[in-house]
Formats: C-alpha cells, structure tokens, sequence
C-alpha cells in the first residue's frame, strides 16, 4: 500500500480494519486525540495515481476526510467515531484463528484507557440529542466481558468513564443537533465527488415517496380492494415471526435469494458463507447489517446480523420491534443485506482490480446498491410476484426516502427529533421505539439518506446505459462494469458505461 492510501486508512481505522479487512490494524486504535487528528490530516495527499479513476476515487476520499474531520471536527462532536474506535465485535468474524483474533481482542482493549482519555478530550461539542441516541450503543460496548482479566478490568474502568462523560453529554449538551444545509451538503458531497443541491435532493425525495405510495397502493388493493393501505398494511406487519423465530426466518431466505440472483445473473459472484447470527450489543443501533468477508484478509464466512428486540421491553414495544421483521418485509431485508444486495456487493470486492478499489468503500454506493437491487427483483418476479413482496419493498423503501427527508429537515432545523418520529411513523410505517430509532439516528448519522440517494443515482445510470448500449444492455452487463468499479463515489459511476466487454 502506497502512503497515500495509508494515510488515508490511518484515518478511518474501524473501517479499514473491518470493512477492508486490513488486519495489521487488530489490536490498535486510532489516535482520536484533537492532535492526532491534524497530524492525520496533514499526511493527506501525495503523488497522482496513474490510473485516472483510482486518482479520483482517492482524491474523494481524502476530501471527505478533511471535511468531516478538519471542517466539521466531528470527532468533537459525535461520540460514534469513538464507539467504532473502541468497538471489538469484529474480532467475533472468523477471519483468522480463534487465539489470534482473542490475541488482537485483548490487546485493543488493553488500548481502551488511551482511546477514552482521547475520547473525552475531544468530544467537548456533544449535542444532548446526539449523547442521548448513543448512550444504550456506548453502554453494550462492555457487554459480555470476563472481569476476571486484569486487562478487561482496565479496559471496563475505562469504558464507565467513557459512558459517563456521554451521559453528562446527553444531560448538559446543547440541544440543537442541526449542523446546517452547508455542512450537510458538504458532508454528503465531498466523499462521492458530487456537489449537493439538498433542496432538489428533497423534491426527488418527496417525488420518490409519493411513487412508492402509489405503488403500495395498488399492491394492497390486489390483497383486499375494501381496505385502505394503512389497514393492509397493519395486518401484513402483525403476521412476524416471535423474537427468537427472526433468525431462523432469516437464515432460511439466505438459500432463497442466493438462488434467485444466480437464477437471474444479477451479480458476478456467489460464492462464500453467509451466517445470520444477532448482533453485537454495540452495533444494535441498526436492526439488521451484513458484515461481510473483507476483501484483505483470507477468505471466510459473511454474517448477516439481526438485532433482536430487548426482552426487558413492554410487550407493546416488543411487538412494534418485531412488526420490522415480520413476513411482508423481512424477505427485502434479506435480498437487501445478502443478495444480490451487501453479502454479494462484498464477493465482488474481493476481485476488484485495484487496491483502491478494494478498501475505499462508498457507503451511499454500498447502501444505494443494496436498495436499488430491492426493487429490481420485485420487478424480476422474486417470490413469483406476490403483492406482500411489492408491499414489503414499497415499506422498506418507505423507511429509505423518510431518513433522507428527515436528515436533511433535522440538519437544516426545519424538523426536531419529535417530528422526524412523526414522519417515520405517518410516512413509514413505523410506531413506538421503531420509529423513534431511526429518527434518533438522523442526529449521529446525518448522511443515512444516502440509501435512497444512491439508489436514484444508480438508477439514472441504469437508464443511461439503457439509452447507450442498445440491444446490448443487460442487468448482468451493467451490474458487473459497476461492482467492477468496487464502491465507487457516486459522482465516478458513469465510468461504468465506459466498459466495452459486453
């Protein structure tokens, strides 16, 4: 690796440490320190790659970076930087030998004291809204420990002073979670080399809402033409399987749309594990993820994790948790997590042609991908066309185009977090602790409409192609001149047109 690309990794270790699978970063942390962030930033830059795509890919990268760390400081401001710091759920992925990954374990959390001291010496700006949202993730970093080890009891020491300075966040923070439409639309842009006009962003998603209205609509009268569409709905998401039966329901639907996609040769690559298991305590802030094998390391299983509902709930809340996961959605969830979505987004990965391509992942193309492939395979006939199948795709992307309007009305004040669980609710689908999660979500992850966001860009190209390859279009031409751009910032998607091997 060239020091560019390293600079560019040593500034968002988690990721390239999980997501790219470079594992010479086990057991380390990264220096959150406000120090450790400009001597980070300063590193940036180097000399032009050759490969012209790659130099733009690299260069969005590193505009991100500045952005997010040197103009927004957001590590001053949002303490999910330092949970992915000290995060060690992903030494649970058997990409290596059990006594390693317990080896690397032990030494990140013999890393834990420094990274709380650089944690609490920057996160000084922590909006309560934000502290809040994160303090049940930031407790669940601990969970599961053996006391008994005197480096795990450092590591837990540390850990409550960390939970205690977001605590105090979530008590005496200001309470404005806004960043501001500047600030917003740079944070989007700069990593996918695109300039964010979030004001025609809004109207397309306004036009996408009312398309998959429309679309819910008539698959609801095909079910029961007497009923309105929330009626329907409400029926559909109360027929789910019990907390303990989602991941059974789960694991099953991964062998179906395995062979869905080969069927239809939607992607270039289905090979490899896939194990649906629950989430860490750390990561159930997010109901369902992939956690894919990384293209850095040897080659091993994929998890399709599922965050159950905490039984110490009400039974009503429970209930409202397991409605996401019941019967009419859970099977989009899949074809989104697994395939032809993230699971084998991943498998493509893995054969990208350039390191860049490789490890400088795209999250609006990675979650962009998953959502567009949720339609494509409805349109495709998955499940032969039944109308729970349309409706469970319209709901998901219900769920999608709602966190882009409320992340765009939550960071330019026009909505609170009160509003935004309204809108999850009218809009989504959505009630009680399920709709408030995700609209907690917009306040520490302000760029989560990149799931919609992507899914149109993609789609435009898709169109594009259409107009410029003729007869020669296909879905299996046009799906692997993208995933062979890996995850590419959306603003370099059209290199796949360039692509003649037909």
């Amino acid at each position: 690796m060239d020091d560019r690309l390293r600079a560019i990794c040593d500034l968002q270790v988690p990721e390239a440490r999980e997501g790219a699978g470079l594992h010479d970063y086990d057991g380390r942390i990264q220096d959150l320190s406000p120090d450790g962030i400009r001597a980070g930033l300063s590193r940036l830059g180097g000399p032009t790659l050759a490969d012209p795509h790659d130099e733009a890919h690299v260069a969005a990268f590193e505009s991100a970076l500045r952005v997010f760390f040197g103009d927004l400081e957001m590590h001053r401001r949002n303490p999910l930087v330092h949970l992915a710091n000290l995060d060690v759920s992903c030494y649970d992925r058997e990409y290596a030998p059990k006594e390693d990954r317990e080896a690397a374990k032990l030494a990140h959390l013999a890393a834990w004291p420094d990274a709380v001291d650089m944690a609490i010496a920057s996160l000084d700006a922590v909006p309560a809204p934000v502290a809040e949202a994160l303090l049940g993730p930031a407790e669940g970093l601990a969970a599961g420990f053996d006391g008994s080890h005197e480096v795990v009891q450092r590591a837990l020491a540390a850990h409550q002073r960390f939970v205690a300075h977001v605590r105090r966040a979530a008590q005496t923070g200001p309470p404005d979670v806004s960043l501001g439409a500047q600030a917003l639309s740079a944070l989007m842009g700069a990593g996918e080399a695109l300039t964010v006009d979030l004001g025609r962003l809004a109207e397309q998603a306004d036009a996408e809402r009312d398309r998959l209205r429309e679309i819910l609509r008539e698959a609801c009268a095909r079910i029961d033409p007497t009923a309105a569409p929330n009626e329907v709905v409400e029926r559909l998401l109360a027929d789910h399987p019990d907390a303990d039966g989602v991941l059974a329901e789960a694991q099953a639907q991964v062998d179906e749309v395995l062979a869905f996609t080969a069927q239809h040769q939607l992607v270039p690559y289905l090979d490899g594990e896939c194990v649906v298991g629950p989430a860490p305590e750390s990561r159930r802030w997010g109901m369902a993820m992939m956690a894919w094998a990384a293209p850095g390391e040897p080659d091993g299983p994929s998890f399709y994790w599922v965050t159950p509902p905490d039984p110490a709930w009400p039974a009503e809340d429970v209930e409202a948790w397991l409605k996401v996961f019941s019967r009419t959605t859970l099977p989009l969830i899949t074809l989104h997590e697994v395939s032809p979505g993230h699971f084998a987004h991943g498998r493509a990965l893995r054969r990208a042609p350039t390191l860049v391509r490789q490890i400088l992942v795209s999250p609006s193309f990675t979650e962009g991908w998953a959502h567009y492939i949720e339609e494509l395979c409805v349109d495709l006939g998955f499940r032969s066309g039944d109308p729970r199948v349309t409706i469970g795709m319209a709901i998901e992307a219900l769920v999608r185009v709602t966190r882009l309007a409320c992340a765009i009305g939550i960071h330019t004040g026009a909505m609170t977090v009160t509003d935004a669980a309204a809108r999850f609710a009218s809009d989504a689908f959505l009630a009680g602790p399920a709709a408030l999660s995700e609209a907690r979500r917009a306040t520490f992850d302000p760029t989560y409409g990149r799931y919609t966001w992507g899914k149109l860009e993609i789609r435009a190209l898709q169109e594009k192609a259409r107009r410029t390859w003729g007869p020669a279009y296909s879905h299996q031409r046009f799906h692997a001149a993208l995933l062979r751009l890996g995850a590419p910032p959306l603003g370099l998607i059209e290199a796949a047109l360039d692509d003649q091997r037909g």
